[in-house]
């Protein structure tokens, strides 16, 4: 009775929690001014997602073809985009963070907005304006609200690279009209300023700049303006920053000089070259920054002019304008790069948000990075784009040393493995990450050791790495600490496909090593096995001392299979490893390890135990139980077999997978499995039966990835699909739910019942329909003559009835209808309904059943717009869909109803045709017929007597 007691409870449910989806594939990116919503492409499609929560918040709705040009407005009301197909869409941005189903519709779609693809757009400060570059050199500006092209301007000697507004709105001029101007640049190399008044439009023809600006000599593709309207600041691919001085001479009319006519007019406005900065980096983004912001260690003071550059060393640098020399960087410079990476690492776009103190940085290879100036660390990374996951294991950076997991800090991070040489580790609760950068190749693998303080990753580049987290200094820890590598171990002579770390090294058990990592094991494509001694690794070693990763020693080589291994384990007491390897066979080795003490070197050697044989084709996974003395292991034969490790026999075989089983591990001490497979589904087994109680399904392609918490609440599965979906169990919620329905349903049969013993066919009929009964209904309808034969004025049979269907409200009576055409399509139950339905059509108008079906539509609108929120003007649009679709309804339901009736009523007509010559018949029979077989029956009875007496008298 105790050990049943204290088994744990089979886990049945799982549900989905949360997913790190694909973000960002390409093209352009925007922010709100504050910071709290990204707008990305995802494919063909604008992208809104709630930043600090990580949550996608919809989806903007596009026209098949990819994503130019978009911006957001400064009052974050607006996003205006760009495709390939040269149409122009504007949407509203919803206000509120909850979730939408529905993708947003554009309010404006202009679809032929330019002759020429556009690849720059930027709306005005005041959110009323939006200019825009194409690539055949023309220049935009329209009006957001009304949809129109108020200035158009040509000249540009190519596509056009960089647009700015300038607006210096003092709000102490009252008297004095503000001027707005358009700065732009193109690949001619030249910078044009446009005057957007009515008055500079008229004189100059609406299409002539005002100033001309000569001084790259390369495209420039970046362009800003600082708030006065004094300085504007221009960076190009000729790697120089240029500081110009556009302010209005004193004294000179902002116009042109009186007196000039024609095109020989001469502008009074000349902006003047101040200062020349070479950044010795192509320049992509460009900006100057508040002149109030705060630099941590910086100087600061009034007159400051900062700004700064993004490019193609993936860095950002916050220069000093008028020095011309760089304060600080942000971001890290990775030297040992290879030219490919250089390139995907390079900064494409940067967005500065003065709100925050931030400047976000948007990657080549897809990654957007939010640095603080305030602390010059990177305060949050979001990975657009994940690619092929191969690999997953949870990490708990924050369990202090000799500890047991606490359940506040353990596994707390996942790490990912997919088809890059960076490593990815994402907090379980949020959509920060970061990258881990150590390995030239592909990582394949990964394991986890220390209870998720340290793990282990294996790569193409033919060695295996051992990582810890970085130590946060003082301050708040960051979301997702960064990781260092401080343990290479090198000498296979083919990629590293499985890894396995010792399980007992900070355990907490009384004899368990405490200072250091014990051992590890790598698999590899060359068929063999290494261990490798990890003795000199210690968590304990501070970051300084830790620059240079541990170089490990192989204690045991052995040539373990005939193909190529693919997966790793060690047993929880770390005395037995198991290899599963493509020749379709899993091997169980002892582990014989002594450590090293003082001059004495540790010492390491494999035994093979058994061979596990019976799987028809490779060994994709293999996992020891925690409790119990048996090994599961996951094949291409689309089973997952469990197996003793007495006598090495298959004890279990579970089959379900309609594709190679990927990934297996326990659950529940050892009575369940988890699975997943490359069809895409996570299953759930008891080993007992050998039933499958639950499964999976959210990925599209093969589950490669499969982790689970050490509370085993929380199961990771990641897919080529780029996705990765936390499943959270729900057992108990569910069978919470089911027990509240249960007590529910059983608590509306008694009161069903009380109804009918009160006579209360009004609410018994509601409750009836509430329930979704329609045999409790039918019954209710079908004793009804019995109960009250006697009255002759009720259709129905009780007048309590005939007013519950003339009173009852217009969705029900739609509900109603509907059970009725049900019972209508039965011969058995055709009766009742045609009952119902006569009653219907006496005791209530047309009107209301032609009404009824509309009110049922409009309450599920309802229902579901209070758990959906929709945008402005799509709730009334989505009534008058319903009140459409509830006409519909009601023709169907006669379309139904009336050809049964027919044959009802044709089979009435039979009936009674049949029942006239049944009568017929029967008084044959009791007048006609039987008299006269009776007379025939007689006369042949008095002839057999004279027969009989006539032979007697012959014989005497």
């Amino acid at each position: 009775m105790e050990s049943s007691a204290s088994r744990p409870k089979l886990r049945t449910a799982f549900k989905k929690d949360r997913v790190i989806a694909p973000l960002h594939t390409a093209g352009p990116v925007a922010l709100t001014p504050d910071g709290s919503r990204l707008i990305t492409c995802l494919g063909e499609e604008a992208l809104l997602t709630d930043v600090k929560a990580g949550v996608e918040i919809c989806r903007f709705s596009g026209d098949t073809e990819s994503i130019t040009a978009l911006c957001v407005t400064p009052s974050a009301s607006h996003l205006v985009l760009f495709t390939s197909s040269l149409s122009l869409r504007i949407y509203e941005i919803p206000a509120s963070l909850a979730p939408q189903s529905k993708p947003i519709k554009p309010i404006r779609v202009i679809a032929r907005a330019h002759d020429a693809p556009v690849h720059v757009c930027k709306a005005d400060p005041t959110s009323t304006y939006l200019a825009s570059g194409a690539a055949d050199g023309v220049v935009k500006v329209w009006d957001i609200a009304r949809g129109y092209v108020t200035h158009l301007f040509k000249g540009h000697g190519g596509v056009v690279s960089a647009l700015a507004f300038n607006y210096p709105f003092d709000p102490a001029s009252v008297v004095r009209e503000q001027k707005m101007q358009l700065i732009t640049a193109s690949v001619d190399t030249r910078i044009r300023i446009f005057d957007l008044s009515a008055a500079a439009a008229r004189a100059s023809g609406g299409s002539k700049p005002e100033a001309v600006l000569e001084g790259h000599v390369s495209v420039p593709r970046g362009l800003d303006v600082s708030p006065d309207g004094k300085w504007l600041v221009s960076g190009g691919r000729d790697s120089v920053v240029l500081i110009w001085d556009i302010s209005a001479p004193t004294g000179a009319p902002a116009e042109t000089k009186k007196g000039s006519k024609g095109k020989g007019r001469e502008t009074a406005y000349t902006p003047v070259l101040q200062k020349t900065i070479p950044v010795l980096e192509r320049v992509e983004a460009v900006g100057l920054l508040h002149p109030d912001e705060d630099l941590a260690g910086a100087p600061s003071g009034a007159g400051k002019l900062r700004f700064y550059t993004g490019g193609e060393k993936g860095l950002i640098k916050i220069w000093d304008a008028r020095e011309g020399k760089v304060l600080f960087t942000l971001g890290q410079e990775h030297d040992d790069a290879g030219d490919d990476q250089e390139e995907q690492r390079q900064i494409v776009d940067a967005i500065y948000l003065p709100s925050s103190s931030t400047i976000v940085s948007v990657h080549a290879d897809q990654n957007i990075l939010f640095h603080s100036l305030s602390s010059r660390a990177l305060s949050r990374q979001l990975i657009g784009f994940n690619d092929e996951i191969i690999d997953a294991v949870f990490l708990s950076p924050a369990l202090p040393l000799q500890a047991a997991p606490a359940p506040t800090l353990s596994d707390t991070h996942v790490a990912l493995a997919t088809n890059s040489s960076l490593i990815r580790v994402y907090s379980t609760t949020a959509l920060d990450a970061r990258l881990v950068a150590g390995h030239a190749e592909i990582v394949l693998c990964l394991d986890r050791g220390a209870q998720g303080r340290v793990f282990a990753s294996g790569s193409k580049d033919r060695s295996a790495r051992v990582w810890a987290a970085v130590p946060s200094g003082e301050g708040d820890a960051p979301a997702v600490p960064e990781y260092r590598c401080i343990a290479v171990c090198e000498g296979h002579a083919e990629s590293v496909g499985a890894v396995a770390m010792s399980r007992r090294a900070y355990s907490g058990e009384p004899d368990a090593p405490t200072d250091n990592l014990g051992f590890m094991f790598t698999g590899s494509q060359d068929r063999t096995i290494k261990m490798w001694d990890l003795s000199a690794v210690s968590l304990a070693a501070d970051d300084e001392d830790g620059d240079e990763p541990v170089k490990c020693k192989s204690l045991a080589t052995h040539k373990a299979h005939d193909k190529d291994i693919n997966a790793l384990d060690v047993a929880p007491n770390d005395r037995l490893l198991v290899s599963g390897s493509q020749d379709r066979t899993a091997k169980v080795w002892a582990i014989e390890h002594v450590p090293g003490a003082g001059a004495r070197p540790a010492r390491g050697e494999l035994k093979l135990l058994g061979t596990c044989t019976g799987h028809k084709r490779g060994v994709w996974c293999v996992r020891f139980g925690r409790a119990e003395r048996v090994l599961a292991t996951g094949s291409g034969d689309r089973t997952v077999r469990l197996w003793s490790l007495d006598d090495f026999t298959c004890v279990r075989t579970f089959e379900g997978h309609t594709n190679s089983v990927l990934r297996v591990d326990f659950l529940s001490a050892g009575m369940q499995l988890v699975s997943a497979a490359g069809d895409g589904l996570v299953k759930l087994w008891t080993v007992r039966d050998e039933t499958c109680v639950a499964t999976l399904d959210a990925h599209e392609d093969k589950v490669w990835a499969l982790a689970v918490s050490g509370d085993e609440q929380t199961i990771v599965s990641a897919a080529a699909d780029s996705a990765v979906t936390f499943w959270r169990d729900c057992t108990e919620e569910e069978e919470v739910a089911r027990d509240e329905k249960r007590e529910e349903e059983v608590q509306k049969e008694q009161d069903f019942a009380n109804y009918l013993e009160l006579h209360d066919y009004r609410s018994a009929i509601l409750l009836a329909l509430s329930m979704d009964q329609p045999g409790r209904l039918h019954a209710l309808f079908a004793s009804l003559p019995s109960v009250s034969a006697s009255k002759q004025d009720s259709i129905t049979g009780h007048p309590a009835v005939d007013t519950a269907l003339a009173t009852l409200p217009l969705p029900d009576l739609a509900r109603l209808l509907r059970t009725v055409r049900t019972w209508n399509a039965r011969a058995r139950t055709a009766p009742v309904a045609q009952r119902v339905l006569h009653a219907v059509v006496r005791l209530r108008p047309a009107a209301d059943v032609a009404r009824a079906f509309d009110a049922e539509a409009s309450l599920a609108v309802a229902t579901s717009s209070s758990s959906v929120s929709f945008g402005d003007g799509d709730a009334p649009a989505a009534v008058r869909q319903e009140e459409g679709r509830g006409a519909t309804a009601l023709k169907e339901l006669v379309d139904a109803l009336i050809p049964y009736t027919e044959r009802h009523l044709a089979r009435m007509d039979k009936l009674l045709q049949d029942s006239y010559v049944v009568e017929h018949l029967l008084s044959e029979m009791d007048d006609g017929m039987f008299g006269e077989l009776a007379d025939d029956l007689e006369d042949e009875n008095d002839v057999d007597r004279m027969d009989v007496e006539r032979t007697v008298a012959v014989s005497a």
